[in-house]
């Protein structure tokens, strides 16, 4: 039964504040906007950030209170540690340096570099070797330490200026609400919370550390704006050197971007500077930002979370350097992303382009865009101390005698690493709100058919609305306005690039037009369910198969085994409950049958109360599509398989592409391919496929996507992996089938459709789409098949011999595997 508008619109939330420009409006819940002129809606909206050719007058008298610092735009007493002083700089580098670790290390090469000469004669014509070998150190050191004082220059953000500051602040508001033009929205609980404490942090010289998800070069700027608006001390924003480029590099490193390697390349020096400007900022109290995933996700979902800069906050706390530090997860959502365009390209296998000055302003056009809101969301903050002593007190507990309980052990350092991680990756998801745009996108691409009237629009959004927060999830409000006002301003903000529209019909109708670029704001909604999507295409293994409801009923062992399954092919993927996959699996069935999507048949014997999260519930025998939910033609269920198939149709593909990988003879059985040329064919073969209709989702050639297939086909044993150990080699990383997984070739030299990797194939495809837009039959796994050797044999042109200079790393991967497993 689908809930009523009344009922979705009516969901107590905390009222939101609404950042643009100098104004902070709040928007209470339940708050109904009166009706506006259209003429005057949108003007109202940008109002209050004067623009010179509207009115020059106020522009000027604008322009005149940054200058002045007028007021809270003279951002002098915030709460933190003191930043945009004279000689802020100077200060910082001085710490730094002054740092015992980078001290140490400075000594500690400097000796192993003494140790090498030495050897090699060179003190040995000296007649006083002692003082030859002191002049040589202090030559080294005050080598080292000039090395060490540059790199820090470029490193660290410069926050000297209190004028230029207000000057970035204003700037970039003028640039943001030109685009953005229905501003930055934050929970007004939310905010007097995180300013409750960073007052309490400010107090102890606490460091808060903001980990936000990163869609989009907007996150730096959405983020410093509402610490500078609110008068909280800014952080200090771990950015890639990538965005190091002339003039915008250095404006950027003056509003609070340090500079970090994407790579250290096994350089102890650089790497203990970076531990030990940490550790700085930790021990003084200033706040810090980085992005957990490493990168902006291209594909609209979380991406695994980095380790590299988690792992020097957590060391600084665990060994004692740092009291402690409070930790802040944060969600920024778009209502559209501005870089979605070219994300497309790159997950297409456009190369990514350089950063470069030229560029960015190019993208100068997309301050005429209206791109509607960003919503930016803060989880309570924790103490990061408190996290690491519940972690090892719960280890210590569960296996006394286990390496886990020593807190420096290499194996409690990872655990504890992993859990900080998806803990912050968690509490990420239980923050985000979910925009229109996403509700919009999300129902376009989960209905059958070419498109969808607006009635049908508006009822499936207000589904989908109160299913998400039903999930525990947040949906955005707009004051009140009613559902068909918010599809039209989600729909306005897409646009027609995106979706199409037909007016001169009996009812207005909506369809999809980029499905690739729409897809990236359907992810922003599929971690909600994904315990549903997993479990209906499991069942979908038995549905596709036709026939009447006896026959399309699945035991609760069959849908057992293949959600497991699943569940592991896509674990680098998505982000599963904690409780278990029996345990969430009986919980996820139990929803289902109560939305009446699915029906039970259960035993006369109760569940094991171990295993079922209620112990009244029966032991479950069956599960079937419910007969309500055939009446309704099947819409609910189809659309947690619409969630997800696109998903199993990239990793089938890349499971296909592995026959290709079987060498044509026996003089190939021991070479070695190029893993990024493989991956590059993968996308070419799945592009045939697409166009020949083998293919339902041109999404399944996402380049990431694969990227996490071939991953995965790395745990599994499935391949094996050499590297390199010579730098200046172009192609470092190469890539095979292991020998137990390599298929057989025919007299004919044709691929044997059989073996391990094709049960594989095969176990993966039980919950593929069938369908219209894709043919099935015998002939099409040998038609794919030849394709897929066909473009695996151009790879073997180009194969190579193992050499000397190159480590097998198949051992290391599945020992790493084993001791995880373990943990």
């Amino acid at each position: 039964m689908s809930p009523s508008k009344a009922d979705v619109l009516s969901q107590p939330s905390a009222p939101d504040l609404d950042i643009l420009g100098d104004q902070v409006t709040i928007h209470p819940g339940g708050y109904v906007q009166p009706a506006a002129p259209e003429d005057a809606s949108e003007r109202n909206l940008v109002e209050h950030m004067a623009r010179f050719r509207e009115s020059p007058l106020d522009f000027l008298r604008e322009i005149s209170l940054y200058v002045s610092g007028t007021g809270w735009r003279a951002y002098e007493d915030v709460i933190g540690q003191p930043i945009y002083y004279p000689g802020f700089s100077d200060n910082m580098k001085a710490m730094i340096m002054r740092s015992p670790m980078l001290q140490q290390r400075i000594l500690d090469l400097t000796n192993k570099r003494l140790d090498i000469e030495e050897k090699t004669g060179l003190f040995s014509q000296a007649q006083d070797q002692a003082k030859a070998r002191s002049i040589r150190r202090n030559e080294i050191v005050s080598s080292l330490q000039e090395v060490a004082l540059g790199l820090t220059d470029g490193m660290i953000c410069k926050m000297e200026s209190s004028r230029f500051i207000r000057f970035a602040y204003y700037s970039a508001t003028q640039l943001l609400t030109r685009a953005y033009h229905q501003g930055i929205h934050v929970s007004s609980e939310e905010v007097l919370r995180l300013r409750s404490v960073a007052e309490t942090a400010a107090k102890n010289k606490h460091s808060i550390i903001f980990l936000p998800c990163h869609r989009s070069h907007v996150d730096y700027v959405s983020l410093q704006l509402i610490c500078y608006r609110l008068g909280i001390a800014l952080p200090t924003v771990v950015a890639g050197d990538n965005l190091k480029i002339p003039v915008l590099g250095s404006f950027l490193q003056h509003a609070g971007a340090m500079w970090i390697r994407r790579s250290f390349a096994n350089d102890a020096l650089y790497t203990t500077l970076v531990q030990s400007y940490m550790d700085t900022l930790l021990q003084n109290g200033y706040n810090v930002e980085c992005f957990i995933e490493g990168s902006r996700s291209r594909t609209g979902k979380l991406l695994s979370p980095k380790f590299g800069i988690l792992s020097f906050f957590m060391d600084s706390v665990l060994s004692g350097r740092v009291d402690d530090a409070i930790i802040c997860p944060v969600s920024t959502q778009y209502d559209k992303v501005v870089e979605t365009e070219s994300y497309i390209s790159e997950l297409l296998g456009q190369p990514k382009p350089q950063e470069n000055l030229k560029d960015f302003l190019s993208a100068s056009s997309v301050l005429s865009l209206r791109l509607g809101r960003v919503d930016v969301r803060f989880h309570e903050p924790w103490s990061l101390r408190t996290f690491i002593t519940e972690q090892r007190a719960r280890v210590s507990d569960a296996k006394p005698s286990s390496a886990l309980s020593d807190p420096l052990s290499p194996q409690s350092r990872i655990r504890l690493l992993r859990t900080l991680g998806y803990k912050v990756l968690s509490d990420i998801n239980a923050v985000s709100v979910v925009m229109p745009t996403a509700l919009i996108g999300t129902v376009l691409l989960t209905l059958r058919g070419r498109g969808v009237g607006k009635s049908e629009l508006t009822r499936r959004v207000e589904w989908l609305s109160a299913r998400v927060r039903a999930k525990g999830g947040r949906v955005a409000h707009f004051a009140g306005a009613p559902t068909s006002t918010i599809i039209e301003r989600g729909l306005d903000v897409l646009g027609p690039g995106l979706v199409g529209t037909i007016d001169d019909l009996p009812e207005t109708t909506y369809h999809a037009v980029d499905r690739f670029q729409l897809s990236f704001y359907r992810n922003m909604t599929i971690h909600l369910f994904i315990s549903e999507a997993l479990a209906c295409a499991a069942m979908y293994t038995k549905v596709k198969q036709g026939g009447g409801p006896d026959n399309q009923r699945i035991s609760f062992d069959a849908l057992y085994e293949q959600v497991g399954f699943l569940s592991s092919i896509f674990r680098g993927e998505f982000i599963y409950p904690t409780a278990g996959l029996l345990v969430n699996l009986h919980a996820t069935l139990l929803g289902l049958e109560s939305d009446g999507v699915i029906t039970l048949t259960r035993s006369d014997s109760p569940a094991d109360p171990d295993n079922a999260p209620n112990a009244d519930v029966y032991e479950i025998c069956s599960v079937e599509i419910s007969s309500m939910e055939r009446k309704n033609g099947r819409e609910n269920f189809d659309f947690y398989n619409f969630l997800l198939w696109p998903f199993i149709e990239s990793t089938s593909l890349g499971a296909v592409s592995l026959m290709g990988l079987t060498p044509p003879g026996p003089q190939q059985s021991d070479a070695w391919l190029n893993i990024r040329q493989a991956q590059e064919t993968t996308q070419t073969l799945g592009k045939t496929l697409y166009h020949q209709g083998d293919l339902s989702y041109f999404e399944a050639v996402n380049k990431e996507t694969l990227k996490n297939a071939y991953q995965l086909f790395v745990e599994e044993g499935i391949v094996l992996i050499r590297k390199s150990s010579i730098k200046s080699s172009p192609s470092t990383t190469a890539i095979r089938l292991a020998p137990d997984w390599t298929p057989q070739r025919d007299q004919n030299g044709s691929i044997v459709p059989e073996g391990r990797l094709w049960d594989f194939i095969e176990k993966i495809a039980k919950s593929r789409r069938e369908g219209k837009n894709r043919r099935d039959g015998a002939t099409v796994s040998t038609r794919v098949l030849r394709l897929a050797d066909l473009v695996g044999k151009e790879l073997f042109e180009t194969a190579v011999v193992p050499g000397d200079g190159e480590i097998l790393e198949d051992q290391r991967r599945r020992a790493r595997r084993k001791q995880e497993a373990r943990l």
